[in-house]
């Protein structure tokens, strides 16, 4: 079925007249931002709205004052349409007051499903109006940038409904297995589509690369079927296990259609709730249901930044609440978004002009945040201290838990200093991650011999740990015995010595404990009963030596 054909939108650059008029009310000064007042009406923006693009040049950008330095004063963005630059939108096109529902329901192409599961999905939706009027009204926002990717790529405009048995059309949804954003990709399916995730922002939660993503990850699994109910269920389930499932009817000579495939019961409902949503949009009155007016054209326009910007900021800037800006922005991990990483943000189409002007008239810095990379492993105390900071705000804008170190090479959100007062580079952008150690005493490695009757158990109960990390350690069942003279090793707190240098006293006697420093340390608690000849023999087959102990067998320790 082919899409039914839709008006030309999208953005056009200002006629020289309108840039000339921009060009004077930025030059008046800055343009108050009303940071309480509700936004206009779409209907008040200027008719042919077109693609604001100033340029860096000095017709273009208001001139800093002498005392203020580059790092506070930025040219006006570019604002373009993100689905179409440079073609126009006129608001006054009578297909732009057609209704959106109306334009989803000409494309809808799947055979219709009709069984106990889609009664019951309609019965659960028809139960509750609150929830589907919250759902749709936040799908409004979304739904035209959705519906102009599915025409684009000739699909099924019933795809455009599947956020809203995924996620509700939440960007921000997680589920139980580590689904995030309105598509609901799991973190390794996310990286397979190019959806980045690190410290600074969540690509899965990302309103323009969720869908792309999302529509390429199901046309694939089209292409892989050769059939969209198929697709769906892979989508839900997983490729392979839906291969599995065919291969196996195959071999029973079984048919392989969706409907007689053998698979968990929540993919089995899965097609079932999408027809439910589907008979809903097709006639809400039927189920005592309502769908809030959706205009067709875009409500959100993207805007180009190319300096880092605190969220903060650039919501006050667009005249609307920090809430609000997330809402289209959600992919943001932090407080401040990277023009490394993200070099455009989305606002409602009502608010984009009025950021491109407050933002070409500002001044001052636009980011209180920058990224540190710490140069080696210490407290979050210390590194608190070294970049000037309290250590609970660190520890909380860069999620740090109690009782843990950061490690080296780790990358932390710090306030911007004239010491790190540079936007944050492509590298780090990209690639910041953050590793923490567990704050515990550093151990040490002692290399022992097995006495008589040694085993698992008694290794343990003598120094003080557990079997389990014995027999780990040392790379045998929890219930071996040793050897007598068998090489051993264990892992206990390295105390460190009252002086350098200094030769202790061991309680079982006077053995001596060599470690790799050059210090002489005490040797190990002799066995007791189950050694009867340690106390005369442990120069010699009981000597220990301290090495420091590599990190796997640290984290081995602190698990008991």
């Amino acid at each position: 079925m082919t899409p039914s054909p839709t008006p030309r939108r999208g953005l056009q650059a200002l006629s020289t007249l309108a840039l000339a008029a921009l060009l004077a009310a930025c030059a008046s000064g800055p343009t108050p931002v009303a940071e309480t007042a509700a936004p206009s009406e779409r209907n008040a923006l200027p008719r042919n709205f077109g693609s604001l693009a100033l340029s860096n040049t000095p017709e273009a950008t208001a001139v800093p004052s002498p005392a203020t330095s580059q790092d506070e004063a930025l040219g006006a963005p570019e604002l373009e349409d993100s689905l179409r630059p440079g073609m126009k939108i006129d608001l006054d096109a009578p297909t732009a007051r057609n209704d959106l529902w109306d334009r989803l329901r000409a494309g809808f192409q799947l055979e219709d499903l009709e069984n106990e599961g889609v009664r019951r999905a309609e019965a659960w939706y028809s139960a509750r109006p609150d929830y589907v009027q919250r759902m749709t009204e936040r799908g409004s926002r979304y739904l035209f940038h959705i519906i102009e990717e599915v025409e684009k790529r000739g699909m099924p405009a019933e795809l455009a409904l599947l956020p809203f048995t995924e996620s509700a059309f939440n960007p921000q949804a997680m589920s139980t297995a580590k689904a995030s954003g309105m598509w609901q990709f799991v973190p390794a399916t996310g990286r397979d589509f190019s959806l980045k995730q690190n410290i600074f922002r969540d690509d899965r939660r990302d309103v323009l690369a969720s869908t792309r993503a999302a529509l390429d990850y199901l046309g694939r699994l089209h292409k892989m079927f050769g059939d969209w109910r198929l697709a769906l269920a892979a989508y839900n389930w997983g490729q392979g296990n839906v291969q599995k499932a065919i291969a196996r009817n195959q071999k029973a000579g079984l048919p392989t259609d969706y409907e007689s495939l053998r698979m968990p019961e929540e993919t089995r409902y899965y097609i079932p709730k999408l027809q439910a949503v589907k008979n809903i949009v097709q006639n809400p009155e039927k189920y005592g249901l309502s769908l809030p007016p959706v205009e067709n054209h875009p409500y959100f326009l993207t805007v180009r930044i190319d300096r880092d910007i605190d969220l903060e900021t650039a919501a006050r800037l667009a005249g609307i609440t920090l809430e609000k800006f997330k809402q289209f922005n959600p992919q943001m991990n932090k407080p401040v978004m990277l023009a490394a990483g993200s070099n455009q943000l989305l606002l409602p189409y009502d608010n984009a002009k009025a950021f491109a002007l407050n933002l070409s008239a500002h001044r001052g810095p636009l980011a209180s945040w920058t990224a540190w990379v710490v140069p080696k492993t210490m407290h979050p105390s210390v590194a608190a201290k070294q970049v000037g900071m309290d250590e609970n705000q660190l520890r909380e804008v860069n999620k740090i838990p109690p009782r843990m170190l950061v490690k080296q090479g780790s990358t932390l959100l710090v306030p911007r200093s004239a010491k790190r007062s540079e936007d944050v580079s492509s590298h780090l952008a990209d690639n910041a991650s953050i590793s923490l150690a567990p704050d515990v005493p550093p151990l040490r490695k002692l290399k022992i011999k097995a006495g008589r009757n040694d085993s698992v158990t008694t290794v343990a109960a003598r120094y003080g740990v557990s079997p389990a990390q014995v027999a780990q350690w040392n790379k045998v069942a929890s219930g071996a015995k040793f050897k007598p003279g068998q090489a051993l090793a264990v892992y206990v707190p390295n105390k460190p010595a009252a002086r350098s240098g200094t030769q202790l006293a061991a309680k079982s006697g006077k053995a001596g404990v060599s470690s790799k420093g050059g210090t002489r340390m005490a040797s190990a608690k002799s066995s007791g009963k189950s050694n009867g000849n340690a106390a005369k023999s442990q120069s010699k087959s009981r000597g220990v030596t301290v090495a420091a102990a590599p990190e796997t067998a640290v984290r081995a320790a602190i698990k008991r």
